[in-house]
């Protein structure tokens, strides 16, 4: 098999892509326990899936202490983190390689256990997510009602995201990508079954919206908005996630993005939406990038459990313009070169993805080594 369309050139705001290969944003959990900064293991990690010029969208990291729902998931507020996070970009552009960041606010998605001074976590409502959670002495316990943001509390979430990617720009960084998707903070904010709020910031769909257009407003002002990214998803269901009709806000949000000139917009496809968590197949589901694609005029990025045959009829069909893979990058170090060579592809060992040291992270073997 070939993939003629999967390896051709393309152009992401200021930066020039050999491929259409990008390793999707992936929480592995394994950032300096004590300063939650970046360390030699994770520039090691990025440095292996590093290809000249291919894009690695950087895992999850907080913009402010109360952003963060895991054990030892890394952040962008500190200069510890800072310094961590260069070692990372360094290693990467040594190899070549264009890196985003992904700036992130878990919201509701934490425990008071990760809390500055064990406060409650903040979200749009006072609405817990349903099921429970693990805390940060290892527990499993019920998600907590949240406390509601005040409305002169949200300058400073969006002063956080406007920090973090500064401080993403002095790491090293090449863009940063805005989380917007997996019943995070911004998408609490977005979806009317977590957002009961009556001020500026509730209620109609330009009011829910609001929020995460002026987080991008903010990062916009930092990058230039040839360097921002933001990712979505519009039919997800992850951490109690899920508009009964997402066409109409998601519709609303794309079309107020797409006249500023992003870098590209990135979307979780359903038959993904919590795939870290455990095996899906979100049959007879609809596919984010055909719904919006109308809607969108620059650079399309989707990931969702794509293979090379599925991501090169994806994007020969005029829908998508890259394809981030996720599970198999974890895998496979040298996925972009194995895709073209349609080598076997390592299985990802899932016991591994969350937390630990070198095993299931830095020791997947290149194909040269098997």
């Amino acid at each position: 098999m070939h993939y003629p369309s999967l390896f051709t050139p393309l152009q992401i705001g200021p930066y020039h892509l050999s491929h259409r290969v990008a390793m999707a944003p992936l929480t592995r959990m394994r950032a300096d326990t004590s300063s939650l900064a970046a360390r030699a293991l994770n520039a090691e990690y990025y440095a292996q899936r590093a290809t000249q010029g291919g894009l690695i969208i950087a895992e999850a990291s907080q913009v402010t202490p109360t952003g963060r729902g895991n054990p030892d998931t890394p952040g962008i507020y500190s200069r510890a983190q800072v310094a961590g996070w260069k070692q990372v970009t360094d290693a990467v552009h040594a190899k070549g390689g264009i890196i985003f960041l992904q700036l992130w606010h878990v919201g509701r998605a934490s425990h008071s256990s990760y809390q500055p001074d064990g406060v409650l976590p903040v979200s749009a409502s006072a609405i817990a997510i349903s099921g429970k959670t693990r805390t940060a002495s290892g527990d499993i316990a019920p998600y907590e009602v949240p406390r509601a943001l005040r409305t002169d509390e949200i300058p400073g979430i969006i002063e956080a995201y406007r920090q973090g990617a500064r401080n993403a720009l002095e790491a090293g960084f090449d863009g940063i990508e805005i989380h917007g998707a997996n019943g995070y903070l911004l998408e609490q904010f977005l979806q009317s079954r977590s957002n009961l709020r009556i001020d500026r910031y509730g209620g109609s769909i330009e009011n829910r919206a609001r929020l995460l257009l002026e987080v991008v407003d903010a990062a916009i002002e930092v990058w230039g908005a040839d360097r921002v990214a933001v990712r979505l998803s519009p039919y997800g269901v992850a951490n109690d996630s899920g508009e009964a009709d997402p066409m109409p806000l998601y519709s609303h949000v794309i079309g107020q993005l797409a006249p500023r000139g992003l870098a590209y917009l990135h979307f979780v496809e359903p038959r993904s939406s919590g795939a870290g968590r455990s095996e899906v197949n979100h049959t007879d589901v609809p596919a984010a990038f055909e719904l919006f694609r109308p809607l969108w005029p620059g650079v399309l990025i989707t990931a969702g459990g794509f293979d090379g045959a599925s991501a090169e009829a994806a994007i020969a069909s005029g829908n998508v313009d890259a394809i981030a893979f996720g599970r198999t990058f974890i895998a496979n170090p040298d996925l972009p070169e194995r895709i073209r060579k349609n080598a076997m592809l390592t299985p990802y060992d899932r016991a591994t993805f969350y937390g630990g040291d070198v095993a299931g992270y830095t020791d997947y073997p290149f194909q040269e080594a098997e």
